[in-house]
């Protein structure tokens, strides 16, 4: 589990845990924090896991009186974290198909249409599971969820991995106004009673170029979601009327009070030869946003130009290439 230092000015102080580097920060919020994996010292409003308005952990529980259920969680590791979920009996979490780690007995799985909401469950007919489940195929996922239910005594515990290095983000929505638009592979698990819809893009030219296509994914209700990000993860919040440019792929998720459009990168020149893409997301506030230091896109980018094209596999530096690759037993 990450080790956490915190300081106010002065030497800092630690190594603590996550759950004892809440306490401190709960204690004084107004010095800065830092774990491996962060790129810098950060301040620790801006940390969502040390955030006073996130409950503590080992047990940080949400209790709230809407749709979803009430869950508990740890967040381990640190480049490749998993969650672990703590239900008590009746309680449920709702997850991409595959994405979970180890659950204990008492905790039954089903497969489901759709996103396992309170209008997709129950009452709702068959159409409208229809509905919830052709919402996630437009998002290019799955049409099916995996919903995850303590029916023995005590507490239950079920946890979910990243799919690649990064971090886990969890998420209150019920602290942010209800809704959360989220890249449409970001989405890792939540309370059941989220709802997982998709959020189109207004303009055409946003959808067209704006790295995520024309839909993202929209979780709205009350309860706690989890969101993946690759390598460090960058939390600012916008004032009203403040713009950030950013590259369209290291967007992870927006508030709803967030305006996301895109605009063309300098010229032709800057366009074809900068590196960059021909498009940049320009997000203006006022809202908070969560940024990405490695989109899966350009990870998987970097591995594909590396891998061997017919065959065999590409040299690290040989003066001999193929022939320096067999002498020294790559082959």
């Amino acid at each position: 589990m990450s080790q956490w230092y915190i300081s106010y000015g002065s030497d800092p102080i630690g190594p603590f845990d996550l759950s004892q580097a809440i306490a401190q920060a709960r204690k004084d919020p107004s010095g800065h924090a830092w774990r491996d994996g962060f790129a810098q010292w950060l301040p620790i409003s801006q940390i969502d896991e040390l955030s006073p308005t996130v409950p503590a952990m080992p047990a940080p529980s949400f209790s709230r009186g809407g749709a979803a259920d009430e869950i508990d969680f740890k967040i381990m590791g640190s480049e490749m974290q998993f969650v672990e979920i703590e239900l008590d009996p009746g309680e449920s979490a709702v997850a991409e198909a595959g994405a979970m780690m180890y659950k204990d007995k008492s905790i039954q799985m089903e497969t489901i249409f759709g996103d396992g909401s309170k209008q997709t469950r129950g009452g709702g007919g068959f159409m409208d599971k229809l509905l919830g489940a052709g919402k996630r195929l437009l998002t290019g996922e799955s049409l099916f969820m995996t919903v995850f239910t303590h029916t023995g005594q005590g507490k239950g515990h079920v946890a979910f991995g990243a799919p690649y290095p990064g971090n886990i983000i969890p998420v209150a929505l019920d602290q942010i106004g209800g809704r959360l638009i989220a890249q449409k592979d970001s989405f890792l698990c939540a309370a059941k009673g989220v709802s997982i819809g998709i959020q189109m893009q207004r303009k055409i030219l946003t959808g067209l170029f704006g790295g995520e296509g024309f839909v993202m994914q929209k979780l709205e209700g009350d309860g706690l979601v989890f969101v993946h990000a690759g390598g460090t993860v960058v939390n600012r919040t916008l004032a009203p009327g403040e713009i950030l440019q950013v590259d369209t792929g290291c967007i992870v998720a927006l508030e709803k009070s967030v305006q996301f459009d895109i605009e063309q990168a300098g010229n032709i020149k800057t366009a074809l030869f900068g590196g960059e893409g021909l498009f940049f997301a320009n997000l203006q506030g006022p809202g908070k946003i969560w940024l990405q230091s490695l989109p899966f896109s350009r990870l998987a980018g970097r591995m594909l130009q590396a891998a061997p094209r017919k065959g065999g596999s590409v040299g690290e530096g040989s003066l001999l290439g193929s022939l320096g690759n067999f002498l020294d037993g790559d082959n």
